[in-house]
């Protein structure tokens, strides 16, 4: 355990993209199998037991510790595996003297009921000093947050690929050397399906001691194509209107339907699983091949706003009764695979061809075609951007070149995602909630409010992002110097007409919400400026923020979402 403690810390400390990477891939290179493939599992979020749950470890040290002790601690710290691996005291009864090693744990979990499960972590606690806890806890609870993502995860074991490879010893005793061609993580997403911790067979793949895997599973995932951000004043002006094509980016969620085999399955855009939150969608596929595209609610034929799709995200099933009241569908933009055909390398205008053959075909209205947006040039694409006829089904447009191939990751130049503006509010400071790891000594997450008819303020939303380093110390002292009340871990902020903290919020939608007190809830809050200067009577009021969300219902007409191409 202790390299891969020692990995995850200095993860953990490090902010730089490359550093990260380098240090991964030196772990990986000087780690043994299996434990290294057990690491890789555990950094991209392959690796989880249903015996080892967060309720368990606070119940084992609660036994060990005053609860309340504990309770103010962890209060304080803000994370449970740091609070533990501080606070564990040794049982001088307990003969464990040596340190697991990775796989050992991962095996031993993986074999383990609850009950033994919960006695083999408190032993391991007992021999582990507090990095290798802290490291034990972040594994076996699922949550590393150590700031690496699962596409940067397998860069780094790209970056592992040698140069060259010494080749078996000739008869005259002499070596010789072959020459390896590079892989890219691209290369390692294609077969990472078809892959099975510990990854022996990728890791000799990449080493060159090995032929590259089968990337031929039935109802794989390809990796998907991302667009950049468009720079208005940098890009528009060397871009020609007529080398690309643009379409809605719609507010729903990024998905790949695969159905080969008879075999289908759904896809998010990081390549984890969702047929079973959405069985409707995957069992009504009648293609042969791999559609890249948006899912939404669509009642007949016109796409609902996001939350009604937020009703049924990060669920493991779906009723019946859910799935009739939000039914979804599949708004298609691009066509991979077509029976057994990779389409991949032919430009955007032929796969779109195909594209629209398909949809054609297809029966119902699970799957849909993206239209095409009819445009001269900028200033006329601009104008549908700002006020879309898709009211608050679309975030935006999408720019596409014509001749772009289907590149796994983010190139830049072929696709531009153009975001309409969001909307902004002037809202109060009300209350203020320490934050979790690096931020557990700052009051970080703030909810905010504004004016009733009546004078008094109605919470609108939270947030917790949006801020500089330097802003948060500001708000944090602020929150401390005007306090006015204290609930566990929250702090009441004084806010009046005439005194208060004014928060310029600004989010991507509106959506009416019988759960909040206001009566709406917001997508993607975020502080975009501090208003120092603006007294607290002139925030924004509750008949204004219904104003806008009436505006945004309004906002223009309906799209046939299950139009035929």
């Amino acid at each position: 355990m202790r390299p891969f403690a020692e990995l995850l810390d200095r993860l953990s400390l490090t902010t730089s993209r490359n550093a990260k990477l380098v240090l991964l891939r030196d772990y990986l290179k000087a780690t043994p199998d299996p434990d290294r493939g057990w690491a890789l599992a555990a950094l991209t979020g392959e690796l989880s037991f249903a015996t080892a749950k967060p309720a368990m470890i606070r119940k084992a040290v609660e036994a060990r510790v005053d609860p309340v002790l504990f309770g103010w601690s962890y209060d304080y710290v803000g994370d449970l595996a740091e609070t533990t691996a501080l606070i564990w005291p040794r049982d001088p009864m307990h003969r464990a003297n040596r340190e697991p090693e990775l796989a050992e744990v991962v095996d031993a979990l993986m074999r383990a009921n609850r009950v033994e499960a919960s006695s083999l972590i408190e032993g391991w606690l007992d021999a582990l000093e507090p990095k290798g806890r802290w490291a034990l806890l972040k594994l076996v609870t699922g949550g590393l947050r150590v700031g690496l993502s699962a596409r940067l995860a397998r860069t780094a074991v790209a970056m592992m690929r040698p140069a060259t490879v010494i080749d078996p010893p000739r008869p005259d005793g002499r070596e010789a050397t072959e020459s390896l061609p590079p892989i890219t993580v691209g290369d390692i997403e294609e077969v990472w399906h078809a892959l099975r911790p510990p990854y022996e067979d990728l890791f000799a793949w990449v080493e060159g001691r090995a032929e590259r895997p089968s990337a031929d599973a039935p109802g794989r995932f390809r990796p998907v194509m991302l667009a950049t951000a468009l720079d208005e004043e940098l890009d528009l002006p060397r871009l020609e209107p007529a080398d690309f094509v643009a379409e809605w980016k719609w507010d729903g969620i990024r998905v790949q339907a695969v159905r080969e085999g008879g075999e289908s399955r759904l896809y998010s855009r990081t390549g984890d699983e969702i047929s079973a939150a959405f069985p409707d969608v995957a069992a009504a596929l009648d293609f042969e091949g791999a559609v890249d595209g948006e899912l939404l609610v669509i009642r007949g034929g016109v796409v609902a706003p996001f939350g009604d799709l937020q009703q049924r995200l990060n669920r493991k099933t779906a009723s019946a009764r859910l799935m009739q009241d939000y039914p979804a569908g599949i708004l298609a933009y691009d066509l991979l695979a077509e029976g057994a055909t990779d389409l991949r390398n032919l430009p955007l205008t032929e796969r779109r061809k195909r594209l629209e053959q398909l949809a054609a075909r297809h029966e119902g209205e699970r799957l849909g075609l993206s239209p095409l947006l009819e445009y001269a040039g900028w200033d006329e694409l601009a104008a549908l951007r700002a006020d879309p006829p898709v009211g608050a089904a679309a975030e935006g447009v999408m720019l596409k070149r014509r001749d772009s191939l289907y590149v796994a990751g983010r190139p830049k130049g072929p696709w531009f995602k153009w975001k309409r503006d969001p909307h902004v509010i002037d809202a109060v400071l009300m209350y203020a909630q320490r934050g979790h790891g690096k931020r557990s000594g700052y009051y970080s997450d703030y909810t905010f409010g504004v004016w009733t008819e009546e004078g008094a303020l109605a919470p609108v939303g939270k947030a917790y992002f949006g801020f500089t380093d330097e802003e948060l110390k500001q708000i944090d002292k602020f929150v401390r110097d005007h306090t006015t009340d204290r609930f566990g871990p929250v702090r009441a902020v004084r806010a009046e007409r005439e005194f208060g903290l004014v928060l310029e919020i600004a989010f991507e939608g509106l959506q009416r919400s019988t759960r909040h007190k206001s009566g709406v809830a917001m997508r993607f809050p975020r502080v975009s400026r501090i208003r120092w200067d603006k007294p607290a009577r002139e925030a924004d009021t509750l008949e204004s923020v219904l104003d806008l969300l009436d505006a945004i219902e309004r906002g223009g007409g309906r799209v046939n979402a299950g139009e035929k191409a």
